[in-house]
C-alpha cells in the first residue's frame, strides 16, 4: 500500500496559511495609498502637487521638495481658528450628549412604564432618518431662536443620538438586575444606581457611544454651513470646502487642510479602537 503524497514538510506550516494575511496586507496597501498620495501632495509646493501625476513613480508617494510651507501658511490664516471650533463644539458635543443618552438609556432599560416599547422604537426610527432630510427645516426653526452663528446653535442637534443611547441602553440591560435590586435594598437612590453602578460598569459603552457622538459631529458638513456662515464661527470641514472654492486653488494647502482634519478622528478612534468594538460586540448580550 502506497502512502499519499504530501506537498508539505510535517511540522512546517502550509503556505496556505499565511494566504489570508497576505491578501489582507495587499488590500491594506491598495486603500492606503490614496492617502499616501495627500499626505505627500500636502508636502508639496501647490503648483507641484497635481504635477506628480505626469510619470507614476516611488516620487509620486515620496516627494524630493517636501516641505512644511502649506501647513505654516494654513494655520496662519482662518483655517486654524476652524480647527479649534471643530474641536470645542465636538467635545462639548460628546460630554453632553453623553450625559443626554446615558440618562434616557438608563430610564428605557430600568424602569418600566407604559409605552416604553413606543418611545424606543422613536429613538431607533430617530437615528435611521437622515441627519441631511431636516437640516434645513431645522435651521430655519434655529434662526427664529437666535441661534445661529453661536456655539449652541452648531451643538445642540447633535447631543441627542439615537445611535448612541441604543448602545448604551443595550449594555445597560446586561447589568444583573439582583445587584441594582441589593442598591435599593440598602437605601441607594435611582440617581445613586445610575451614577454608582450603571456608569462605572459601562466604560466600554459610553466610550462607544462618545465615539459615534464625536465622529457625526466631526464630520457634519450641512448643517454647520446653515448655522454658521460668520468665519469666526466656521468649522474645519467648512474651512476646508472654501479652500476648494477658490478662484485659484492651492492644492497643497487643500491637502495639508485634509490630512489635519482627518489625522485627529483617526488619533482618537485607534486610542480608543479596542473599547468601541468591545461596546459594539457587547450591545448585543444580556
Amino acid at each position: 500500500m502506497t502512502t499519499p503524497h504530501r506537498s508539505t514538510v510535517p511540522g512546517r506550516p502550509s503556505p496556505a496559511r499565511h494566504m489570508p494575511a497576505i491578501a489582507a496586507i495587499v488590500i491594506g496597501l491598495l486603500f492606503a495609498l490614496p492617502l499616501v498620495w495627500v499626505l505627500a501632495g500636502s508636502l508639496r509646493p501647490g503648483s507641484r502637487v497635481l504635477g506628480s501625476l505626469g510619470e507614476l513613480s516611488w516620487r509620486s508617494l515620496i516627494p524630493t521638495d517636501a516641505t512644511l510651507h502649506n501647513y505654516v501658511t494654513l494655520f496662519q490664516g482662518e483655517f486654524g481658528r476652524a480647527v479649534l471650533n471643530s474641536v470645542l463644539v465636538a467635545a462639548v458635543t460628546v460630554a453632553l450628549g453623553l450625559l443626554v443618552s446615558a440618562s434616557a438609556a438608563f430610564g428605557l432599560s430600568v424602569f418600566e412604564f407604559r409605552g416604553r416599547g413606543l418611545v424606543f422604537a422613536v429613538i431607533l426610527l430617530s437615528f435611521m432618518i437622515p441627519f441631511d432630510a431636516i437640516a434645513i427645516p431645522l435651521s430655519s426653526l434655529f434662526r427664529d431662536w437666535d441661534l445661529q452663528n453661536t456655539y449652541a446653535g452648531l451643538i445642540l442637534p447633535g447631543i441627542g443620538n439615537g445611535l448612541a443611547v441604543f448602545l448604551l441602553r443595550q449594555f445597560f440591560l446586561a447589568v444583573p438586575k439582583e445587584l441594582v435590586e441589593a442598591a435599593r435594598i440598602d437605601g441607594l437612590s435611582w440617581w445613586g444606581v445610575f451614577t454608582r453602578i450603571h456608569l462605572p460598569l459601562s466604560r466600554p459603552a459610553l466610550i462607544g457611544a462618545g465615539l459615534t457622538l464625536f465622529t457625526f459631529q466631526w464630520q457634519s458638513y450641512m448643517w454647520p454651513l446653515l448655522i454658521g456662515t460668520e468665519p469666526s464661527k466656521q468649522l474645519g470641514p467648512i474651512a476646508l470646502g472654501t479652500l476648494q472654492g477658490q478662484m485659484v486653488v492651492d492644492y497643497g494647502q487643500v491637502f495639508a487642510a485634509a490630512v489635519v482634519l482627518t489625522v485627529i478622528p483617526l488619533v482618537v478612534l485607534l486610542r480608543l479602537q479596542r473599547h468601541f468594538t468591545q461596546s459594539i460586540a457587547s450591545s448585543g448580550l444580556k
